[in-house]
């Protein structure tokens, strides 16, 4: 897909991995809807890249809410009559070593709203920007999950990731998969499964300075490739995706470093008994 002129929604663009992504999608040419609720500081520097020459569109939405994405999907089709690009990246996870156990009274209705984050908003903007999406010659879908969907809270990363979000990544698995069929042939819809990534589940996040030096070690020394990773390397594989990969719908691409291989060395091959 050629993205100059392209009209693409960015979901979590202002900050981290989302902003990594809209800015490569800009650099490609791509038109961008913004949506934002909080950080303020992050809002500000939005405003300040995406918000000067009147080619993007920015705009307050609490994404949880059916009527504010349908009031953003008609802003997008006032403005822009459809979209080709949808990058749905909006969740919520508590980290057990910043939040502790669901039962503390400080979390109640936590569960419910790393569900409600993680998943039924991805479901509300599909469905509401389908139509849009429909308008348009090829279009593609990028649904950003976790490898919590996988691990669980199990092994290092027990710390990073709680039950409702591993729930709620394993559940999009099975969204992608229908969306894929729903959009077929002209709608192409993917998976990008991150691992531990710099702003989330990794550096530059609050859970991840409650660590200690032997938490964060044994974390990294999961992943094959030995480090986190950084959220310019996700926006290379969303482009990837929406770029390049004409031929793929239904995927899931996994950018975790080898996390999920990790803690398995292969024994070296022994010598053997027969002759």
């Amino acid at each position: 897909m050629e993205l100059n002129g392209k009209r693409a929604l960015v979901l979590g663009a202002a900050r981290g991995i989302g902003r990594a992504i809209a800015r490569t999608l800009a650099q490609e040419g791509a038109r961008l809807a913004l949506p934002w609720l909080d950080w303020p500081e992050s809002v500000a520097t939005l405003q300040t890249e995406f918000g000067s020459d009147g080619r993007h569109l920015l705009m307050a939405a609490d994404l949880r809410q059916e009527a504010a994405v349908a009031a953003l999907c008609s802003r997008i089709a006032q403005e822009w009559g459809g979209l080709d690009i949808v990058i749905n990246n909006i969740e919520r996870g508590g980290m057990p070593v910043v939040h502790g156990d669901y039962s503390r009274p400080v979390n109640h209705g936590e569960w419910e709203l790393e569900l409600g984050t993680t998943v039924r908003s991805k479901w509300l903007v599909w469905r509401q920007s389908l139509p849009l999406l429909q308008r348009a010659e090829q279009a593609v879908v990028v649904n950003i999950s976790s490898i919590a969907a996988l691990v669980g809270r199990s092994g290092p990363a027990s710390l990073l990731f709680s039950d409702g979000y591993a729930v709620a990544n394993r559940a999009l698995g099975v969204l992608t998969e229908q969306w894929a069929r729903e959009g077929a042939p002209r709608i192409r819809v993917n998976e990008v499964m991150l691992g531990l990534i710099a702003s989330r589940h990794g550096p530059g996040t609050r859970g991840w300075q409650q660590l200690t030096p032997e938490q964060r070690q044994a974390l990294s020394g999961h992943v094959l490739l030995g480090r986190t990773g950084r959220p310019e390397e996700v926006a290379q594989a969303v482009l990837f995706l929406v770029r390049d990969a004409d031929y793929c719908t239904g995927t899931v691409l996994r950018v975790d470093g080898g996390y999920l291989l990790g803690g398995e060395p292969v024994a070296e091959m022994p010598p053997g008994l027969v002759e």
